[in-house]
Protein backbone atom coordinates (compact mmCIF):
# COMPACT_ATOMS: atom_id res chain seq x y z
CA UNK A 1 0.00 0.00 0.00
CA UNK A 2 1.36 3.51 -0.82
CA UNK A 3 2.49 5.52 1.94
CA UNK A 4 0.07 8.49 1.23
CA UNK A 5 -3.01 5.53 1.97
CA UNK A 6 -1.45 4.65 5.26
CA UNK A 7 -2.58 7.04 7.48
CA UNK A 8 -6.48 6.00 6.93
CA UNK A 9 -5.41 2.47 7.46
CA UNK A 10 -4.00 3.24 10.23
CA UNK A 11 -6.98 5.69 11.42
CA UNK A 12 -9.65 2.85 10.97
CA UNK A 13 -7.22 0.43 12.47
CA UNK A 14 -7.25 2.66 15.77
CA UNK A 15 -11.10 3.26 15.67
CA UNK A 16 -11.59 -0.30 15.61
CA UNK A 17 -9.33 -0.83 18.70
CA UNK A 18 -11.59 2.26 20.45
CA UNK A 19 -14.59 0.31 19.97
CA UNK A 20 -13.82 -2.44 21.69
CA UNK A 21 -12.03 -0.74 24.54
CA UNK A 22 -14.81 1.46 24.97
CA UNK A 23 -16.47 -1.00 27.23
CA UNK A 24 -15.90 1.60 29.79
CA UNK A 25 -18.57 3.79 28.81
CA UNK A 26 -21.65 1.13 29.45
CA UNK A 27 -19.85 0.66 32.64
CA UNK A 28 -22.95 1.82 34.39
CA UNK A 29 -25.31 -1.03 32.84
CA UNK A 30 -23.06 -3.36 34.55
CA UNK A 31 -22.96 -0.73 37.77
CA UNK A 32 -26.71 -1.34 38.06
CA UNK A 33 -26.66 -5.57 37.62
CA UNK A 34 -23.82 -5.62 40.43
CA UNK A 35 -26.49 -3.62 42.66
CA UNK A 36 -29.12 -6.05 41.93
CA UNK A 37 -27.42 -9.14 42.02
CA UNK A 38 -24.47 -8.77 44.27
CA UNK A 39 -25.77 -6.59 46.33
CA UNK A 40 -23.07 -3.92 46.14
CA UNK A 41 -23.98 -0.14 47.09
CA UNK A 42 -24.08 2.34 44.55
CA UNK A 43 -20.80 4.18 45.93
CA UNK A 44 -19.33 0.13 45.75
CA UNK A 45 -20.23 -0.42 42.29
CA UNK A 46 -18.59 2.55 40.86
CA UNK A 47 -14.76 1.59 42.33
CA UNK A 48 -13.87 -1.18 39.62
CA UNK A 49 -14.72 1.63 36.81
CA UNK A 50 -13.16 4.36 39.00
CA UNK A 51 -9.76 2.42 38.97
CA UNK A 52 -9.94 1.31 35.61
CA UNK A 53 -10.35 4.94 34.51
CA UNK A 54 -7.14 5.11 36.67
CA UNK A 55 -5.41 2.84 35.43
CA UNK A 56 -6.74 3.68 31.67
CA UNK A 57 -4.36 7.26 32.18
CA UNK A 58 -1.75 5.97 34.02
CA UNK A 59 -0.82 3.41 31.53
CA UNK A 60 -1.02 5.70 28.79
CA UNK A 61 2.52 7.16 29.83
CA UNK A 62 4.30 3.76 29.42
CA UNK A 63 2.28 3.01 26.25
CA UNK A 64 2.80 6.06 24.35
CA UNK A 65 6.63 5.83 25.36
CA UNK A 66 6.57 2.16 23.90
CA UNK A 67 4.43 3.41 20.83
CA UNK A 68 6.85 6.18 20.33
CA UNK A 69 10.07 3.81 20.55
CA UNK A 70 8.42 0.70 19.66
CA UNK A 71 4.98 0.86 17.78
CA UNK A 72 1.70 0.78 18.21
CA UNK A 73 1.50 -2.80 17.18
CA UNK A 74 3.07 -3.74 20.77
CA UNK A 75 0.80 -1.26 22.82
CA UNK A 76 -2.48 -2.77 21.28
CA UNK A 77 -1.49 -6.67 21.09
CA UNK A 78 -0.73 -6.42 25.38
CA UNK A 79 -3.89 -4.60 25.32
CA UNK A 80 -5.94 -7.31 23.67
CA UNK A 81 -4.47 -9.79 25.77
CA UNK A 82 -5.19 -7.83 29.36
CA UNK A 83 -8.27 -6.97 27.71
CA UNK A 84 -9.29 -10.41 27.94
CA UNK A 85 -7.69 -11.62 30.97
CA UNK A 86 -9.64 -8.88 33.00
CA UNK A 87 -12.81 -9.73 31.62
CA UNK A 88 -12.74 -13.24 32.30
CA UNK A 89 -11.33 -13.24 35.17
CA UNK A 90 -14.35 -10.50 36.47
CA UNK A 91 -16.51 -13.42 35.34
CA UNK A 92 -15.39 -15.12 38.65
CA UNK A 93 -15.86 -12.52 40.81
CA UNK A 94 -17.61 -12.95 43.86
CA UNK A 95 -16.61 -9.95 45.71
CA UNK A 96 -15.36 -5.63 44.93
CA UNK A 97 -12.23 -6.34 45.92
CA UNK A 98 -11.38 -9.04 43.12
CA UNK A 99 -13.67 -7.01 40.77
CA UNK A 100 -11.61 -3.96 41.46
CA UNK A 101 -8.07 -6.19 40.65
CA UNK A 102 -9.80 -8.12 37.42
CA UNK A 103 -11.66 -5.27 36.02
CA UNK A 104 -10.10 -1.91 37.12
CA UNK A 105 -6.28 -3.07 37.62
CA UNK A 106 -6.20 -5.61 34.22
CA UNK A 107 -8.58 -4.58 31.70
CA UNK A 108 -7.71 -0.70 32.69
CA UNK A 109 -4.21 -1.23 32.47
CA UNK A 110 -4.89 -2.81 28.62
CA UNK A 111 -7.18 0.12 27.20
CA UNK A 112 -4.19 2.50 28.52
CA UNK A 113 -1.60 0.64 26.68
CA UNK A 114 -3.83 1.09 23.77
CA UNK A 115 -5.14 4.71 23.82
CA UNK A 116 -1.31 5.83 24.66
CA UNK A 117 -0.99 4.09 21.29
CA UNK A 118 -3.62 4.44 19.25
CA UNK A 119 -4.11 8.52 19.00
CA UNK A 120 -0.42 8.96 18.47
CA UNK A 121 0.09 6.35 15.86
CA UNK A 122 -3.22 8.06 13.46
CA UNK A 123 -1.96 11.24 13.84
CA UNK A 124 1.75 11.20 12.87
CA UNK A 125 0.37 10.45 9.12
CA UNK A 126 -1.29 13.29 9.39
CA UNK A 127 0.02 17.66 9.06
CA UNK A 128 -1.25 19.72 12.02
CA UNK A 129 -4.01 21.31 10.54
CA UNK A 130 -5.71 17.78 10.50
CA UNK A 131 -4.60 16.63 14.39
CA UNK A 132 -7.51 17.79 15.79
CA UNK A 133 -10.18 15.72 13.20
CA UNK A 134 -7.76 12.71 13.20
CA UNK A 135 -7.77 12.53 16.63
CA UNK A 136 -11.46 13.68 17.18
CA UNK A 137 -11.91 10.68 14.46
CA UNK A 138 -9.86 7.77 16.80
CA UNK A 139 -11.22 8.61 20.12
CA UNK A 140 -14.44 8.43 18.78
CA UNK A 141 -14.63 5.21 18.57
CA UNK A 142 -14.22 4.71 22.18
CA UNK A 143 -17.36 6.75 23.03
CA UNK A 144 -18.98 5.27 20.07
CA UNK A 145 -18.82 2.28 21.77
CA UNK A 146 -21.62 2.33 23.94
CA UNK A 147 -23.84 2.26 21.05
CA UNK A 148 -23.62 -1.04 20.65
CA UNK A 149 -22.11 -2.13 24.06
CA UNK A 150 -24.60 -0.75 26.44
CA UNK A 151 -27.77 -2.82 24.66
CA UNK A 152 -25.18 -6.00 24.35
CA UNK A 153 -24.25 -5.69 27.67
CA UNK A 154 -27.80 -5.49 28.62
CA UNK A 155 -28.54 -8.60 26.77
CA UNK A 156 -25.53 -10.78 28.21
CA UNK A 157 -27.06 -9.61 31.52
CA UNK A 158 -30.23 -9.93 31.22
CA UNK A 159 -29.90 -13.50 29.36
CA UNK A 160 -27.20 -15.02 30.94
CA UNK A 161 -26.10 -12.89 33.63
CA UNK A 162 -23.73 -10.53 34.94
CA UNK A 163 -20.38 -12.53 35.78
CA UNK A 164 -21.27 -14.73 31.85
CA UNK A 165 -21.48 -10.90 30.51
CA UNK A 166 -18.17 -10.25 31.72
CA UNK A 167 -16.53 -13.99 29.82
CA UNK A 168 -18.70 -13.72 27.03
CA UNK A 169 -17.71 -10.31 26.17
CA UNK A 170 -13.67 -10.34 27.03
CA UNK A 171 -13.46 -13.41 24.79
CA UNK A 172 -15.26 -11.04 21.50
CA UNK A 173 -13.59 -7.85 22.28
CA UNK A 174 -9.60 -9.47 23.19
CA UNK A 175 -10.09 -11.25 19.59
CA UNK A 176 -11.11 -8.29 17.85
CA UNK A 177 -7.90 -5.94 19.45
CA UNK A 178 -5.32 -8.87 18.33
CA UNK A 179 -6.90 -9.04 14.91
CA UNK A 180 -6.60 -5.11 14.66
CA UNK A 181 -3.32 -4.72 16.32
CA UNK A 182 -1.23 -5.68 13.82
CA UNK A 183 -1.95 -3.46 11.37
CA UNK A 184 -0.83 -0.59 13.16
CA UNK A 185 2.49 0.97 12.41
CA UNK A 186 4.08 4.49 12.43
CA UNK A 187 5.35 6.30 9.59
CA UNK A 188 8.73 5.66 8.19
CA UNK A 189 11.95 7.59 9.25
CA UNK A 190 11.78 10.75 7.88
CA UNK A 191 8.40 10.74 6.81
CA UNK A 192 6.78 14.28 6.79
CA UNK A 193 3.22 14.39 6.03
CA UNK A 194 2.12 17.02 3.12
CA UNK A 195 0.96 20.26 3.94
CA UNK A 196 2.77 20.06 7.39
CA UNK A 197 3.89 23.60 6.39
CA UNK A 198 0.59 25.03 7.19
CA UNK A 199 -0.08 26.09 10.54
CA UNK A 200 -3.71 25.80 12.18
CA UNK A 201 -5.67 28.61 12.64
CA UNK A 202 -4.93 30.19 16.54
CA UNK A 203 -3.16 26.59 17.55
CA UNK A 204 0.16 28.41 18.41
CA UNK A 205 2.33 25.47 16.48
CA UNK A 206 6.04 25.32 18.10
CA UNK A 207 6.83 24.05 14.14
CA UNK A 208 10.80 23.60 14.93
CA UNK A 209 10.25 22.46 18.54
CA UNK A 210 10.06 19.06 19.81
CA UNK A 211 9.95 18.89 23.96
CA UNK A 212 11.37 15.95 26.01
CA UNK A 213 8.75 15.52 28.81
CA UNK A 214 10.92 16.79 31.22
CA UNK A 215 10.98 20.13 29.01
CA UNK A 216 6.87 19.67 28.90
CA UNK A 217 6.31 19.56 32.69
CA UNK A 218 8.80 22.52 33.10
CA UNK A 219 6.43 24.79 31.31
CA UNK A 220 3.65 26.40 32.45
CA UNK A 221 1.51 25.45 29.60
CA UNK A 222 1.42 21.75 30.79
CA UNK A 223 0.18 22.22 34.27
CA UNK A 224 -2.70 24.77 32.50
CA UNK A 225 -3.72 21.63 29.61
CA UNK A 226 -3.22 19.55 32.99
CA UNK A 227 -5.65 21.32 35.35
CA UNK A 228 -7.99 22.02 32.56
CA UNK A 229 -8.51 18.67 31.48
CA UNK A 230 -8.75 17.45 35.00
CA UNK A 231 -11.96 19.93 35.75
CA UNK A 232 -13.60 19.97 32.72
CA UNK A 233 -14.05 16.00 32.51
CA UNK A 234 -15.84 15.30 35.87
CA UNK A 235 -18.63 16.19 34.65
CA UNK A 236 -19.05 13.92 31.95
CA UNK A 237 -17.30 11.32 33.91
CA UNK A 238 -19.84 11.54 36.44
CA UNK A 239 -22.54 11.30 33.68
CA UNK A 240 -21.35 8.27 32.37
CA UNK A 241 -20.28 5.94 34.85
CA UNK A 242 -23.82 6.99 37.01
CA UNK A 243 -26.48 7.69 33.75
CA UNK A 244 -28.51 4.15 34.33
CA UNK A 245 -28.90 5.37 38.51
CA UNK A 246 -29.49 8.89 37.31
CA UNK A 247 -32.27 7.97 34.96
CA UNK A 248 -34.05 5.88 37.42
CA UNK A 249 -33.49 8.10 40.54
CA UNK A 250 -34.33 10.97 38.81
CA UNK A 251 -36.73 10.08 36.15
CA UNK A 252 -38.08 6.81 37.10
CA UNK A 253 -36.88 5.64 33.85
CA UNK A 254 -36.16 1.40 34.35
CA UNK A 255 -34.64 1.38 30.25
CA UNK A 256 -31.47 2.94 31.08
CA UNK A 257 -29.14 1.41 28.80
CA UNK A 258 -31.04 3.13 26.03
CA UNK A 259 -29.96 6.90 27.53
CA UNK A 260 -26.65 4.84 27.87
CA UNK A 261 -26.26 4.29 24.03
CA UNK A 262 -27.63 7.62 23.48
CA UNK A 263 -25.23 9.25 25.13
CA UNK A 264 -22.25 7.33 23.35
CA UNK A 265 -23.69 9.29 20.08
CA UNK A 266 -23.37 12.41 21.55
CA UNK A 267 -19.94 11.92 23.10
CA UNK A 268 -19.01 10.12 19.92
CA UNK A 269 -20.17 13.20 17.62
CA UNK A 270 -18.34 15.83 20.05
CA UNK A 271 -15.34 14.16 19.75
CA UNK A 272 -15.87 14.47 16.09
CA UNK A 273 -16.77 18.06 15.65
CA UNK A 274 -14.81 19.19 18.60
CA UNK A 275 -12.28 18.15 16.75
CA UNK A 276 -13.41 19.95 13.61
CA UNK A 277 -13.89 22.94 15.33
CA UNK A 278 -10.21 23.05 16.72
CA UNK A 279 -8.77 22.98 12.94
CA UNK A 280 -11.51 26.07 11.97
CA UNK A 281 -11.68 28.14 15.03
CA UNK A 282 -8.78 27.37 16.92
CA UNK A 283 -8.29 25.06 20.23
CA UNK A 284 -8.82 27.89 22.84
CA UNK A 285 -11.49 29.21 21.28
CA UNK A 286 -12.86 25.80 20.97
CA UNK A 287 -12.22 24.93 24.66
CA UNK A 288 -14.46 27.97 25.93
CA UNK A 289 -17.07 27.28 23.83
CA UNK A 290 -17.18 23.40 25.66
CA UNK A 291 -16.38 24.58 29.74
CA UNK A 292 -18.94 27.56 29.61
CA UNK A 293 -21.94 25.17 27.94
CA UNK A 294 -21.15 22.07 30.16
CA UNK A 295 -21.33 24.37 32.87
CA UNK A 296 -24.53 25.88 32.27
CA UNK A 297 -25.37 22.23 31.50
CA UNK A 298 -24.34 20.70 34.80
CA UNK A 299 -25.64 24.03 36.80
CA UNK A 300 -29.61 22.95 35.66
CA UNK A 301 -28.59 19.25 35.43
CA UNK A 302 -30.90 18.47 38.64
CA UNK A 303 -33.94 19.84 36.91
CA UNK A 304 -33.98 17.31 34.21
CA UNK A 305 -36.48 15.11 35.35
CA UNK A 306 -38.21 13.92 32.67
CA UNK A 307 -37.53 11.56 29.41
CA UNK A 308 -36.92 14.51 27.22
CA UNK A 309 -35.11 16.80 29.38
CA UNK A 310 -32.87 14.38 30.62
CA UNK A 311 -31.82 13.71 26.85
CA UNK A 312 -31.20 16.95 26.20
CA UNK A 313 -29.06 16.70 29.05
CA UNK A 314 -26.60 13.99 28.26
CA UNK A 315 -26.57 15.33 24.96
CA UNK A 316 -25.10 18.18 26.11
CA UNK A 317 -23.20 16.34 28.44
CA UNK A 318 -21.72 14.15 26.23
CA UNK A 319 -20.72 16.51 23.32
CA UNK A 320 -18.98 19.04 25.04
CA UNK A 321 -17.18 15.84 27.08
CA UNK A 322 -16.29 14.18 24.03
CA UNK A 323 -14.75 17.09 21.89
CA UNK A 324 -12.19 17.21 25.27
CA UNK A 325 -10.89 14.16 23.72
CA UNK A 326 -9.99 15.95 20.40
CA UNK A 327 -8.80 19.25 21.15
CA UNK A 328 -6.50 18.21 24.12
CA UNK A 329 -4.42 15.71 22.02
CA UNK A 330 -4.14 18.21 19.20
CA UNK A 331 -3.35 20.90 21.19
CA UNK A 332 -0.60 18.81 23.25
CA UNK A 333 0.78 17.80 19.92
CA UNK A 334 0.62 21.56 18.51
CA UNK A 335 2.72 22.89 21.68
CA UNK A 336 4.89 20.02 22.32
CA UNK A 337 5.63 18.29 19.21
CA UNK A 338 5.18 14.73 17.56
CA UNK A 339 8.59 13.18 17.88
CA UNK A 340 7.28 12.29 21.61
CA UNK A 341 3.79 12.73 21.33
CA UNK A 342 2.80 9.64 22.50
CA UNK A 343 4.49 9.50 26.08
CA UNK A 344 3.69 13.34 26.11
CA UNK A 345 0.17 13.40 25.44
CA UNK A 346 -0.26 10.21 28.28
CA UNK A 347 1.56 12.57 31.11
CA UNK A 348 -1.24 14.80 29.77
CA UNK A 349 -3.85 12.15 29.98
CA UNK A 350 -3.37 11.51 33.69
CA UNK A 351 -5.54 14.06 34.76
CA UNK A 352 -8.11 12.39 32.53
CA UNK A 353 -7.26 9.30 35.20
CA UNK A 354 -7.67 11.84 38.45
CA UNK A 355 -11.47 13.00 37.34
CA UNK A 356 -11.82 9.66 36.47
CA UNK A 357 -11.37 8.33 39.99
CA UNK A 358 -13.42 11.85 41.89
CA UNK A 359 -16.29 12.08 39.36
CA UNK A 360 -17.63 8.62 39.28
CA UNK A 361 -17.09 8.04 43.02
CA UNK A 362 -18.24 11.51 44.39
CA UNK A 363 -21.32 10.87 42.52
CA UNK A 364 -21.99 7.75 44.06
CA UNK A 365 -21.28 8.95 47.45
CA UNK A 366 -23.23 12.00 46.97
CA UNK A 367 -25.97 10.44 46.25
CA UNK A 368 -25.66 7.47 48.88
CA UNK A 369 -25.51 10.19 51.29
CA UNK A 370 -28.05 12.54 50.02
CA UNK A 371 -30.49 10.44 47.84
CA UNK A 372 -29.83 13.13 45.08
CA UNK A 373 -27.13 14.01 42.63
CA UNK A 374 -27.28 17.84 43.15
CA UNK A 375 -24.73 18.47 45.43
CA UNK A 376 -22.08 16.57 43.00
CA UNK A 377 -23.68 18.63 39.49
CA UNK A 378 -22.64 21.84 41.82
CA UNK A 379 -19.16 20.82 42.07
CA UNK A 380 -19.09 19.51 38.51
CA UNK A 381 -20.35 23.22 37.37
CA UNK A 382 -17.67 25.00 39.84
CA UNK A 383 -14.95 22.80 38.06
CA UNK A 384 -15.83 24.01 34.84
CA UNK A 385 -15.81 27.58 36.20
CA UNK A 386 -12.08 26.78 36.68
CA UNK A 387 -11.04 25.36 33.47
CA UNK A 388 -13.33 28.50 32.09
CA UNK A 389 -10.67 30.68 33.93
CA UNK A 390 -7.87 29.02 33.03
CA UNK A 391 -8.37 28.88 29.26
CA UNK A 392 -8.02 32.45 29.17
CA UNK A 393 -4.35 32.47 30.99
CA UNK A 394 -3.07 29.81 28.33
CA UNK A 395 -0.31 30.53 25.26
CA UNK A 396 1.71 28.80 23.30
CA UNK A 397 5.21 28.44 24.66
CA UNK A 398 7.62 30.74 23.22
CA UNK A 399 10.17 28.86 21.27
CA UNK A 400 14.27 31.04 21.05
CA UNK A 401 16.46 30.47 18.26
CA UNK A 402 18.77 28.98 21.14
CA UNK A 403 16.03 26.52 22.22
CA UNK A 404 15.72 25.36 18.51
CA UNK A 405 19.28 25.05 18.24
CA UNK A 406 19.43 23.44 21.22
CA UNK A 407 16.63 20.91 20.13
CA UNK A 408 17.99 20.06 16.78
CA UNK A 409 21.67 19.51 18.33
CA UNK A 410 19.87 17.01 20.69
CA UNK A 411 17.88 14.95 17.71
CA UNK A 412 21.29 14.57 16.06
CA UNK A 413 22.76 13.63 19.06
CA UNK A 414 20.25 10.79 19.16
CA UNK A 415 18.78 12.36 22.90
Amino acid sequence: MEIKNRGWTMTWCAVGINLACGILYSWSVFAAALVNDLGLTKTEASIPNAIALGMLALLSIPGGRLQDRFGPRICATICGLLVGVGFIVSSFASSLTVLALSFGVITGSGIGLAYGATTPAAVKWFPPQKRGLISGLVVAGVGLAAVYQAPLTQYFVSNYGVKNAFLIEGIIFSVVILVLAQFLSNPPEGYVPSGTSSPVKGSGVTANREFSPKEMAATSQFWLIWLMYACGSVAGLMIIGQLAIIAKLQANIAWAFVFVAFLAIFNSSGRVVGGFLADKLGRTNTLLIVFVAQAINMFFFSTYTTSNLLLMGIGIAGICYGALFSIFPALTFDYFGMKNGGVNYGIVFTSWGLAGVIGPIMAGYVVDSTQSYHLAYMVSAGLLVISTILVLFLKAPKVTEDSKVVARASESLGA
